[in-house]
């Protein structure tokens, strides 16, 4: 069965049975029928249970063979040693999806992971939810197919927002937060240890559902990138936006990489890389998974960074303009039109008006100045949002107060938004019902406002796939290559290089010098040496008549702290007045990405840096690879930076995309690959790859 079916059947099941049912409602096997029961379930329902006649006035069965029909999903309470049997008898009837809650499986070790095994091997084409599930709830049908504790509410809040989350204990976290916050639900699907069906199944599947207007992703690891990928594009393609909190944010990069990227490439960047590349927006705290998310189901377009903060209490608009401004909104101060429209409100000089926040006297809640002012407002050219500050005036009458919000918002596209400045959940509950998402931090208003501009500017869009003529590759030498053979291939694919000439002599450096013209720089030239500045063999800014000598030296200075007197040198000639960036690979589970970042000695203390996936073949696009440079905190320096000439991004651009189709090709050949620095011209001079690494597989 595909698992679009199997999903469809899953979620909204016209027959459940419940194996190991229990008809004591206390114990945890006693749940799932008296959830099914309690909360309207209109299909059938079989417990199975041999040594029980009926459980909350339903006939048991003693076995699965014994059921009067075949069921579309079975809950199987079993512990593990025996849920693989129970699996293979539900096949057999031709049900279409299990879900296992026992744990004891590959999170355990080798005798779990075979019990996983055996589990795939008794579904045959029967889906499997889980092991180590808590199950679904389908909150748009009020159908719940669980055991879990954490799920015992009379009522589920019903809204536009889809939850998958690898963490069975988050989903009662979210359910029981988004119910006290007035935050309506539409599916919770735990996928755990995903056996079978896994995130990206349900993704997919969400983005065709029609309750479900975003979709939040509580995750631990992406298992499978390609269809992660696919399945976020879908999404992204039909306008639902996904908002991802990813843990393991602390985890280390590839700590045994001998270059500057793989101590700057951890874990997590390549999820920051796979998120941006699809559109996912990416919840920075567990928080944001549902303030980000209810924003975004509002359906309202942020077109641009100017937020109006309508307030009666200042220190609370204070705060929230603050936390704007830090990161990059604007809160101007009313045009005269809008200003002159404030004023006719309300008589008297108490309004501040020519400022934002924007502070007007709301004392004993008065509705209509309230409707007026957001009104007005929403219609000013100068705004594009709307953040209203409630505050203690709004607590005696809150009906009121949303109401008249409320009032207002079919006048507008533009996101209205609420702080709530006292701590009154009641109020924000009130406000989010309405249609008005309530934040009780300003920093959540940042964060939601933040993805409603990033999701409506956002075009997420599949790489696309870059071939050129193909290089010939087969005669590199398996392991490090030394920085000559390093930058020779780099030149086959068309990545220009600084000129340079190998020398193992005094007398040869300085006839390189003297051929090179100017000043040069002098290197040891070692395979083993990726690091050549830790050692003393690197020596800069050389006039060509002193090149000898600070060869002899440079020898002995690397000899005395490595135990190795090194034999071969580089002449190089002196790159200068241009931007060094680092240009490197990174290889991760979740594919390869090509990294881009401030270069230098200083590159792993900035780390000022940006990646991109590669796509599944091919290398990056000009306009990824023009992306990245832009993305980088230290773009202006290539931008023309305070009178600096503008450097020669194109060169750059073209740059990017040889070194990454040089990565595509040699695939998992190309163990590690970095040009750091590679110095970035004024306009029209181009580029200078001026060192290199390579470490490739045998």
């Amino acid at each position: 069965m595909t698992a679009r079916n199997a999903i469809g059947r899953l979620l909204k099941p016209r027959s459940v049975a419940v194996i190991g049912a229990s008809a004591d409602a206390s114990k945890t096997a006693g749940r799932p029928v008296a959830y099914l029961q309690k909360h309207g379930f209109t299909g059938d329902i079989y417990p199975v249970n041999p040594r029980v006649d009926s459980i909350n006035g339903l006939t048991c069965y003693p076995d699965i063979a014994s059921l009067p029909d075949n069921p579309d999903v079975g809950i199987v309470l079993l512990g593990a040693e025996r849920a693989h049997q129970v699996v293979r008898d539900l096949a057999a009837r031709g049900t279409a999806a299990a879900i296992v809650l026992a744990s004891g499986y590959t999170e355990t070790g080798e005798q779990g992971a075979r019990r996983q095994q055996q589990l795939i091997e008794a579904a045959g084409d029967m889906r499997i939810l889980g092991p180590n599930t808590i199950g679904l709830v389908n909150l748009t049908d009020n159908i719940v197919l669980s055991a879990s504790g954490a799920l015992e509410m009379d009522h589920f809040p019903a809204g536009g927002i889809g939850v998958v989350s690898q963490s069975g204990g988050i989903l009662g976290s979210l359910l029981s937060r988004a119910a006290a916050r007035g935050i309506g639900l539409s599916k919770l699907i735990s996928t755990s240890n995903e056996v079978d069906l896994e995130l990206s199944d349900f993704i997919d599947h969400l983005v065709e559902d029609d309750a479900t207007k975003v979709i939040a992703l509580y995750i631990e690891t992406v298992r499978n990138p390609e269809k992660f990928r696919a399945a976020a594009l879908k999404a992204a393609s039909a306008g639902k936006p996904v908002v991802a909190f990813k843990i393991g944010r602390s985890e280390a990069g590839a700590k045994a990489a001998v270059s500057h990227t793989g101590a700057m490439a951890g874990a997590d960047s390549m999820y920051d890389a796979l998120f941006r590349q699809v559109g996912v927006i990416r919840a920075q705290s567990f928080g944001d998974l549902l303030d980000i998310p209810v924003a975004l189901a509002t359906g309202r377009k942020l077109r641009g960074p100017r937020i109006a903060i309508l307030t009666s209490t200042g220190g609370a608009g204070t705060l929230v303009s603050d936390d704007l401004g830090m990161q990059g909104f604007e809160t101007p101060a009313p045009d005269a039109a809008t200003a002159e429209a404030l004023r006719a409100l309300q008589t008297g000089d108490h309004a501040v008006l020519d400022r934002n926040p924007i502070d007007v006297t709301l004392a004993g809640l008065q509705p209509d100045l309230l409707r007026g002012a957001i009104n007005v407002l929403l219609k000013s050219p100068g705004y594009d949002a709307l953040a209203i500050i409630v505050g203690s005036s709004g607590l005696a009458m809150p009906e009121l107060m949303a109401g008249a919000i409320e009032d207002c918002l079919p006048g507008s596209d533009k996101p209205v938004i609420a702080y709530v400045s006292p701590h009154a959940p009641e109020v924000g509950a009130l406000l989010t019902q309405r249609g008005v998402p309530a934040f009780t931090d300003a920093e959540s208003c940042t964060a939601a406002l933040g993805a409603m501009l990033r999701v409506d500017r956002w075009q997420a869009l599949a790489p696309a796939n870059i071939f050129r003529e193909t290089v010939d590759v087969d005669n590199l030498p398996a392991g490090s290559l030394d920085e000559a053979q390093a930058k020779q291939l780099f030149t086959r694919f068309g990545v220009p290089c600084a000129r340079e000439v190998e020398v193992t002599t005094a007398a040869q450096a300085e006839a390189a010098a003297h051929e090179l013209g100017g000043r040069v720089v002098l290197k040891i030239l070692s395979a083993e040496i990726t690091h050549k500045s830790d050692v003393g063999g690197v020596a800069v800014n050389l006039a060509p008549g002193t090149v000898g000598t600070r060869l002899q030296a440079m020898a002995s200075e690397v000899e005395a702290k490595t135990g190795e007197r090194p034999q071969r040198f580089l002449v190089q000639e002196m790159v200068s007045g241009g931007t060094e960036l680092i240009l490197g690979v990174h290889h991760d589970v979740l594919g390869t990405a090509i990294l881009l970042g401030m270069g230098g000695v200083t590159a792993e203390l900035f780390k000022d840096t940006t990646m991109r996936l590669l796509p599944s073949e091919g290398g990056l696009s000009p306009e990824e690879a023009l992306g990245m440079a832009q993305d980088l905190k230290t773009w202006p320096l290539l931008n023309g930076f305070r009178g600096r000439p503008k450097a020669d991004v194109e060169a750059l651009v073209g740059t990017i995309v040889a070194f990454s189709e040089m990565a595509a090709q040699l695939g998992d050949r190309l163990v590690e690959a970095e040009i750091n620095p590679i110095f970035v011209l004024p306009k029209g001079q181009g580029v200078r790859a001026a060192d290199g690494v390579v470490v490739l597989a045998g």
